[in-house]
């Protein structure tokens, strides 16, 4: 009786193994790919369409023939790439530098001067940039620069302080130097925040970049003054409508590069 309680079938060892973990859901689900850029070619299509019935008189045709839209649209786009990346390019590493022991005392100067450059009015340092540097794109991308660099520094600096210390005492503890502990344990913890910061600096230059031209730096500014100044409709909706359109857009492709360049170890479990 004893031999047989002791021997153990099949069914026993299917008990005692370990259930399979089950998989992670993917990053990036199909109805994130699609919804948005549905709706932004529905929204073209249905812009497209009002156009081929609507009764353009000469001064509209002449504002938008000559390739005039697609220029524009290429200047917000180079409008907003530059910009946003000289704000990384400035923000990333000063929000680095403000968290290190040696210049976080400076933090609070320079949070009040990107603050300072936010809560200007847009037009109002643009036009204090035009008349320091002149027209041109110059002045419009300084003008830019300034007004989004505060959320990408913010979130820099709070991403880092965020860190659990127990973690940077543990890489310290293994014999990591403090390059090692910043790129390989700070950084990658902090980038969540610090991807949520870019997508809005991002979105704030589309936006602001249509300001660019009051400085003569072009972008979709132009069709949007000009259906104003001309009292053109058709002229101020293709460039309202375009410039709404690169806003959702940027933002969704942002909205991708935050989910898939969120580090796989700080993903919520199944």
């Amino acid at each position: 009786m004893a031999f047989g309680d002791a021997g153990g079938g099949p069914s026993d060892e299917a008990e005692a193994a370990p259930p399979s973990p089950a998989a992670k859901p993917p990053r990036v689900t199909w109805q994130k790919l699609t919804f948005l850029p549905a709706v932004l070619i529905a929204l073209l299509l249905a812009t497209w369409l009002w156009f081929e019935q609507a009764d353009l008189d000469a001064l509209t045709r002449n504002a938008l023939s000559n390739g005039q839209v697609s220029k524009a649209l290429w200047q917000h786009i180079e409008l907003t790439v530059i910009s946003t990346f000289f704000v990384l390019i400035i923000a990333i590493p000063l929000g680095v530098l403000l968290t290190r022991r040696m210049f976080r005392r400076a933090t609070p100067v320079a949070m009040a001067l990107a603050n300072m450059g936010q809560a200007t009015p847009a037009i109002g340092l643009l036009a204090l940039l035009v008349i320091w540097l002149g027209i041109g794109r110059r002045a419009a991308l300084i003008g830019i620069i300034a007004y989004a660099v505060l959320p990408v520094l913010s979130n820099t600096i709070a991403g880092l302080r965020a860190n659990d210390p127990t973690l940077l005492e543990a890489a310290r503890g293994i014999g990591m130097s403090p390059l090692g502990v910043l790129t390989r344990v700070e950084l990658p913890l902090a980038v969540p925040l610090i991807l949520a910061g870019v997508r809005t600096a991002l979105v704030l230059n589309v936006g602001t970049a249509t300001l660019a031209t009051f400085g003569g730096g072009g972008g979709l500014g132009v069709l949007i003054t000009t259906g104003i100044t001309s009292q053109r409709m058709p002229v101020l909706v293709l460039g309202s409508v375009l410039t709404v359109a690169l806003a959702l857009l940027v933002d969704w492709l942002a909205s991708l590069a935050e989910l898939l360049l969120r580090p796989r170890g700080l993903e919520a479990g199944p």
